[in-house]
């Protein structure tokens, strides 16, 4: 788990989508479903339920999503 796999990880949550969450992150979509594969592959969840209209996090999503944020916020600091 990096810094990039969290960084893409929460935009997708905030964005809602691979797409918004490339074009926010300048990347192309390719690029934000491998990082949340590499993050799911590690922490052997899913971490969003795929849907028509975009991405919803799962209850792991959920757990990971607060101490993501903390680490960020850390780092930046």
């Amino acid at each position: 788990m990096d810094v990039t796999e969290l960084t893409t990880f929460l935009t997708v949550a905030r964005a809602g989508a691979i797409t918004a969450a490339a074009r926010e992150l300048n990347t192309v979509q390719s690029n934000v479903t491998a990082r949340i594969r590499t993050l799911e592959d590690e922490i052997g969840l899913p971490l969003f339920e795929r849907r028509s209209r975009g991405m919803a996090l799962t209850e792991a999503g959920q757990r990971l999503l607060p101490y993501a944020e903390r680490v960020l916020a850390l780092l930046r600091e």
